[in-house]
């Protein structure tokens, strides 16, 4: 319970969440987020994003890919460069 209280403590005022790569921590996360906040999650199983939306975070948008090559793409994007090919 005092994990859980410190937690949102550090989530309360987060208005975007990028889950990566972890089906335990992103469910954990999505459990302790206020309902306002929109997450991305970003995982190679399909299932990550079948169980946030299971447990209500309707405001989930899920990319099913490799997250080496979702961070590569992100990186180039905001250093506004073209991204590598894959």
């Amino acid at each position: 319970m005092e994990a859980q209280q410190a937690m949102r403590e550090h989530v309360r005022d987060a208005g975007v969440c990028l889950m990566l790569c972890s089906m335990l921590h992103s469910i954990a996360t999505g459990n302790l987020l206020p309902a306002t906040v929109h997450t991305v999650s970003v995982d190679i199983n399909p299932a990550v994003a079948t169980k946030l939306s299971d447990r209500g975070s309707f405001q989930t948008i899920a990319i099913i890919t490799d997250v080496g090559l979702f961070l590569d793409d992100l990186v180039s994007e905001l250093e506004g460069k073209t991204p590598a090919t894959s």
